[in-house]
């Protein structure tokens, strides 16, 4: 008998590679979001498009035959859309209803395993003052103090899931991500994260010009491929583990010296201009001690090899949007 998943905001970035996983290990795999999948990452064998936030949709996609649930479905993007302020209660009140109404279904419908992905977002800001010195060991949680709404809604939802888990048996699996990237992802509109934006902003900027890079780019951050992300999330899963865990690199930069990285890889001349822009915290980088002890394993990936594959494949959405454009003009 084949397994049978629910992947719950399939359509985002993240969603759409853990589908094309679970299929590829011989998983049957519905798969529901607002939208389809924009890159065409829709492996599915049953793709329900609808709103999370509606009871009734909720219902509908979690069915009992299910033997796991990957909750990934939120509102959510990158500092542009998370730090600015003016998102904050629609941040909060969607991603909320979304696990409130897919956990109760759960519940009501004895599913045995449910995957919670969760965000580094919700680390206490004062622990991530310091740019060279982060702190992000899942143990640092508390006291909370978040630096967004969007994490402390995280931090809310890790609450539930593990109070669902005490009080009515369903199995959790949480796992707190740390800026994951890599092809077939938001790269523009305002909702893309910093290494698409920069990988764009490079890929669109003619030789000798100059890119913008938002604070004084002395922020660091790690960033993790796609793949190994997943992996993390399947691993989780296989284990005994609740969590929460990072899932993330530990290989930290500085956003100017990412920006010095992809500049690298175009073989361009480009220069950098630090302009004021929303940031989040100073500093921040994965913790991997925990994820090794409970499941001997953490990533690997040079950060380099994700950024090369990457920035090739932003390259050619650039040059298929371009020519979209110059056909309609």
């Amino acid at each position: 008998m084949k397994k049978k998943a629910l992947v719950c905001g399939a359509g985002g970035f993240i969603g759409g590679h853990l589908v094309s996983r679970l299929k590829k290990e011989g998983y049957w795999v519905r798969s529901t979001d607002l939208k389809e999948n924009e890159y065409g990452n829709n492996g599915a064998d049953e793709m329900i498009l609808g709103d999370l936030r509606n009871p009734e949709l909720a219902a509908a996609v979690v069915t009992s035959d299910l033997d796991e649930i990957y909750q990934l479905a939120a509102d959510m993007g990158g500092a542009g859309f998370v730090f600015t302020g003016e998102h904050d209660a629609a941040i909060m009140h969607n991603s909320a209803t979304i696990n409130l109404n897919v956990l109760e279904e759960a519940k009501n419908k004895k599913i045995p395993k449910i995957f919670y992905s969760s965000s580094a977002c919700m680390y206490p800001e004062y622990n991530q003052l310091d740019p060279d010195n982060p702190t992000c060991s899942e143990d640092s949680a508390y006291p909370a103090a978040p630096d967004s709404e969007y994490g402390w809604e995280k931090l809310f939802s890790e609450r539930l899931f593990l109070s669902y888990q005490r009080n009515h048996g369903i199995q959790v699996r949480i796992a707190r991500f740390h800026n994951i990237f890599g092809p077939m992802g938001t790269w523009t509109g305002g909702r893309e994260k910093a290494p698409a934006a920069v990988c764009r902003k490079v890929a669109e900027t003619p030789d000798g010009g100059i890119i913008e890079i938002w604070g004084d780019g002395r922020q660091t951050r790690s960033f993790l491929i796609v793949d190994e992300c997943v992996e993390g999330i399947r691993r989780l899963m296989n284990s005994n583990f609740s969590g929460p865990v990072n899932i993330g690199s530990e290989e930290m930069i500085t956003i100017n010296d990412f920006a010095k990285m992809v500049i690298g890889i175009s073989g361009k001349k480009l220069s950098i201009k630090n302009i004021p822009g929303p940031t989040g915290v100073r500093g921040r980088n994965s913790d991997n001690t925990l994820i090794k002890e409970k499941l001997n394993w953490a990533p690997t990936q040079p950060l380099k090899n994700g950024v090369k594959k990457t920035y090739i494949w932003i390259t050619e959405q650039l040059k298929v949007s371009n020519k979209r454009h110059s056909i309609i003009h």
